[in-house]
């Protein structure tokens, strides 16, 4: 499995409009095979116990020395903080994800089958590699290193059709606001 590449194609204080421009590019997407990923960093209890309600088979691993996992059936609250992964979720899941991380970090990513035609920039229909959108909660980066009190969205495409970045923000009426780089998964 290949990397995507993502480029930013809005920032904005507004949750809200930060979905609607995800709601709008789905809506140019082929969604067969739609699932949500998600990820959070998680600095509190509070914050923990709703996520790992939502997402009981939820991987985490602890951020920092203390070495505890998921896979090591390691109790999540004495590691904290820690970072969370739910795989190939119901989008169902996206609403209740965003209200129970509160104010951290987080990503909440679309995987789904293909781009559209981009005949415009001569692309045909993009395959599932690199057919993703991603929503940054209160940070500015996919790895969810740089807090934020804005959220971005990020488009992915192949490395060989990074043009398809700035079309499908063109499609959206918004452009291209940061350079295009490899996501971390």
């Amino acid at each position: 499995m290949s990397n995507s590449y993502a480029q930013p194609i809005l920032r904005t204080a507004d949750l809200s409009e930060g979905l609607r421009i995800v709601e709008r590019l789905l809506g140019i997407a082929d969604l067969r095979d739609l699932e949500v990923d998600f990820e959070a960093r998680v600095s509190s209890a509070e914050i923990l116990a709703p996520l790992l309600e939502l997402l009981p088979h939820a991987r985490w691993f602890a951020e920092g020395d203390t070495g505890g996992s998921s896979t090591k059936g390691d109790e999540p609250l004495a590691h904290l903080p820690v970072r969370l992964r739910g795989l190939a979720l119901s989008p169902e899941t996206v609403q209740p994800f965003l209200d129970a991380v509160g104010d951290s970090p987080a990503t909440v990513r679309w995987d789904f089958m293909g781009w559209p035609e981009a005949p415009e920039v001569g692309l045909g229909v993009g395959g599932a590699r690199g057919a993703f959108v991603t929503l940054c909660v209160n940070v500015r980066d996919l790895e969810l290193e740089v807090p934020a009190t804005d959220h971005t969205v990020f488009v992915h495409v192949k490395q060989v059709e990074a043009e398809r970045a700035p079309w499908l923000a063109a499609q959206v009426g918004l452009s291209v606001i940061g350079d295009l780089e490899m996501a971390p998964y």
